[in-house]
């Protein structure tokens, strides 16, 4: 996440780690800063942040291994059973996608 991002670790929260942040605004005006991409290990399961959602990570999602998801959260159990360069491949492809969207503290992609 770290190599993605080129940001260090920074806890959100309680027991989130978060590498780099994006600015949001709603049209209601509401805004803010959350975090690209991250993780938290939970009781049950690994939990990565994947902000852009699933919708257009398909191919890599079949190739991943054993996993659950909801909009933007990866459920794993176990790091044995995902295919790590397929997961490396999600996070760069998610973060490249964030930057396109939203004003980010990344640097853009030469």
């Amino acid at each position: 996440m770290r190599a993605a991002t080129g940001k260090r670790a920074v806890i959100w929260g309680d027991s989130i780690v978060g590498f780099g942040q994006y600015h949001y605004r709603y049209d209601s005006g509401r805004e803010g800063n959350h975090l690209i991409t991250g993780f938290s290990a939970r009781k049950q399961n690994l939990v990565i942040y994947i902000m852009p959602g699933f919708r257009n990570y398909g191919a890599l999602m079949k190739k991943l291994g054993k996993h659950k998801h909801s909009v933007s959260c990866l459920y794993i159990k176990r790091l044995s059973d995902t295919d790590i360069d397929v997961l490396t491949a999600l996070i760069e492809r998610s973060v490249m996608d964030m930057k396109k969207s939203y004003t980010t503290n990344l640097k853009a992609t030469p």
